[in-house]
Formats: C-alpha cells, structure tokens, sequence
C-alpha cells in the first residue's frame, strides 16, 4: 500500500484499483472498485503520460465535510475539565472559563489548533458555531474572519453565532449580535429549549435572518427530557412564516425518548418545513442519560433512519473537541462515521448512508459538493482499508491526504503548544 513518503510525484496520476462508495460515481451497490486520474489539482477524464499506480483496492473518499464543530471551545479541558461529566457541568464550566480567559489571543492559538487537526485528517470544510453573549461577538468574530482569510485555500470556513434562545429579542443585544454575523458572512444560530414566549422569540430570530439574508442553525432538544419539543416548534414556526433560506437543526435527541406517535409527528413537519438534521454522536453519547453511579440507558442519538425514510437530509459532524461538553475527539470525520456506524446502526442500511459525511453536509451548509467525478477537485483521503470492516476497525493513521492531488504533511500538532494557555489557571 502507498503512503505520502512513496506515492509518485508526477504532473499526473492514474490511481488503478481503488475502493470507492458507489453512490459517490455513480453506480448501483455498495463498494466498487474504480479509478482515478489526477492532473493539474482536479479529477480528470484522461491525461496522457500519467503514471499509473496500482492501489491494490485502497478506499478513496473525497475530503471531508464537518458541518458541526466548535472550534473556540475547543481544547480548554486541562484548565477547565467537566467536574461531573454533565451537561449542566460543561454549561457553568464553558461559562466560567469564557468570562476568564477568552481573548482573541486565546481564541485564535485554540481555533487554529483545532484547524490544523482538521486539516490533517483530511477536512475541506467547516462550520463552526461561536459563542456569541456580548461582548464575546465583538472578540471572536474578528478572529474568526482572520483566520477564514487565512485559511481559505485549505479549509472552507464559516462561523455561527451561538446564544441561549432567551437572549433573542427583536429589540436587544442579539439584533447587534446578528449585524456582527451578517458583516461576517456568517450563519445566525441559537440554542432552543423550552420557555413559555419560544415561538416568539423564534418569530424575531427568523425575522433578523431574513431582514439580513442569512441562513439559520439551532441547537435543539439536546435532553433526554420527552417533553423538549422544540424542534417541533422551530419546524411549526418555519412552516408559519415562510422563511426560505436554509434551516439546520442540530442534536434533536428528545426525539429518541417521546411516545412514538408524538416523534413521528414532529417528523412530518420537519420534513414539510424543509428541515436539515444533523446528529452529533459522540457528544451526544458523553452527556446523554450521565447520571453518578448509574448506567447510562441510552445512547443519545436522534431517529436517523426514521428521518432519511421521510426525505429528510440528515448528516453527523464532530461537535466539541476536548472541551467540558466533549474531553475525547481530533475533529477527524473518520472517527466521527465510524462511531455514528456503530452508535446509530449504520452498517445494515442503504447504501448511500455515506453522503451523510458528505452530499447532506455540504448542501445543508451551501459548501461545494464533495465529489469523484471528473471535474472535482483531487481532495482525496486514501486509506489501507479495502471493505467497511477494514475501515473502521483500525484508526487508520497512516491515511494519504491529497490536496489538489498532491499529498500533504499529515503531521498532527502537539498539545504541548497549548501549555502556555493552559497555565494561566
């Protein structure tokens, strides 16, 4: 098998026998064997003299799309751990450490850390959430901006903002917090639960996303409480007022603990609103049902398969990255399929489940299609794995990472560039 040290480097290449997802080139079934050409950064139909390079049944994908993370929490947990593993913990905790050390010095070294992870496992794109209580907005955005501008030829990046749904008025802070994220060509987000005034507050949220042009992204029913149920109130109040540009929600694990009838209810109206889901397995599966001394009963994931059945485009995502609401993670969307795999049953499905990481992402968030096709850029990740069982059994750390078909140093940063942040505890 090739690494980055022994693929040839030559103007173009023929990548033979390689291990594709049929709906990713289009064809019927579940893994086929394919080739690739590379020249001049792209997938191409032919290029003369390319060399050929047997890959003797290696699995190509295209770059990554990790549409859920939160790049500046990411990476606080050695000054400031989760005391309970709760979700309650990982709120006070986040707060706590925001209003003491969250500069934009701070912010940028920890986003751009997580950045490079990313990139290094072979991402091409990310939609972060920020929060975004003032006066954090006016402090994160610009780095954020920054580091877009920086980053754009290696990672597309788009920021949303990220306030409890009880800050968001018409008349109010959140109306300069969204100008903060319109300036920024960002996404207008919240986190919903549940408050007597909800559709109200709903109603002015989708008010200032349209009067600004921007697309929506909540944080919704991450609870194993049956009676959250704002995802039903965001698609009811979607449906309301007609609001057109895109919607995404984001854990919805409530879901998983209704009645049946009352889920799938809610279900139809995701479906007739538009809705895009994305679900968060592993941070979900570290908060949910964590009670001290008991056995966790479930496993945090909302109902994946009852919504693709009904059309509705779902996707999984990293989420947080050794922060109090999740200490483990790399944003590495390797780690992320093979976990929503195992957790959410993906293995006995249809075929296509694989454009949840890719396709559903991507249009959900308005990022260029992830594709093999002739035409697209030759971001590949190539692993030693030659079927699903091979993929997912082995971390997979000797991956190749091409970027416009050449393959990148995928050498992780060290932790240790963070200690100066972390000392001052």
């Amino acid at each position: 098998m090739m690494d980055f040290r022994t693929l040839p480097e030559a103007p173009a290449l023929r990548l033979r026998n390689l291990t594709v997802p049929g709906c990713l080139v289009g064809e019927a079934g579940d893994l086929v064997r394919t080739a690739l050409t590379l020249a001049d950064g792209r997938i191409v139909e032919d290029a003369p003299g390319a060399v050929s390079v047997d890959m003797k049944g290696a699995m190509a994908l295209p770059a990554f799309v990790d549409m859920h993370v939160h790049l500046d929490k990411g990476h606080i947990w050695p000054r400031a751990a989760n005391p309970d593993g709760s979700f309650m913990g990982a709120l006070e905790t986040v707060a706590a450490d925001r209003a003491a050390h969250w500069s934009a010095e701070d912010v940028r070294a920890r986003m751009e850390f997580g950045l490079r992870c990313a990139f290094a496992h072979g991402t091409r794109a990310i939609r972060t959430h920020l929060d975004s209580l003032p006066p954090q907005d006016a402090i994160t955005f610009p780095v954020f901006r920054e580091l877009r501008a920086e980053w754009a030829d290696r990672i597309d990046l788009q920021g949303c903002c990220l306030v409890a749904i009880d800050r968001v008025e018409a008349e109010g802070p959140f109306r300069r917090t969204a100008d903060i994220v319109a300036e920024a060509g960002g996404v207008l987000g919240a986190v919903a639960y549940p408050m007597p005034d909800l559709k109200d507050r709903l109603r002015a949220f989708f008010r200032l996303a349209a009067e600004r042009g921007l697309a929506a992204d909540f944080h919704a029913d991450e609870t194993n409480d049956p009676a959250a149920a704002t995802l039903r109130a965001i698609a009811e109040v979607v449906i309301e007022t007609g609001f057109d540009a895109p919607v995404t929600v984001g854990h919805c694990c409530s879901l998983a603990v209704q009645p049946e009838a009352d889920a799938l209810a809610t279900l139809d109206l995701v479906e007739r609103a538009g809705l895009s889901v994305v679900s968060l397995p592993m941070c979900n599966l570290y908060l949910q049902d964590r009670q001290g001394g008991r056995t966790p009963r479930w496993r945090g994931v909302t109902l994946v398969h009852e919504m693709k059945a009904r059309g509705i485009p779902v996707a999984f995502a990293s989420d947080n990255t050794r922060d109090p609401f999740y200490a483990y993670g790399d944003l590495d969307m390797l780690e992320v399929m093979r976990e929503a795999t195992r957790i959410a049953h993906l293995d006995h499905a249809e075929a296509d489940w694989v454009q949840a990481f890719f396709a559903m992402p991507a249009q959900a968030c308005g990022f260029p299609l992830p594709s093999l096709a002739p035409g697209a850029p030759a971001d590949l990740v190539i692993f030693r794995a030659r079927s699903w069982t091979e993929l997912f059994a082995r971390p997979q750390a000797d991956r190749i990472v091409l970027r416009q078909g050449r393959a990148i140093d995928r050498r992780l940063p060290d932790y240790a560039e963070l200690d100066h942040l972390m000392e001052r505890t």
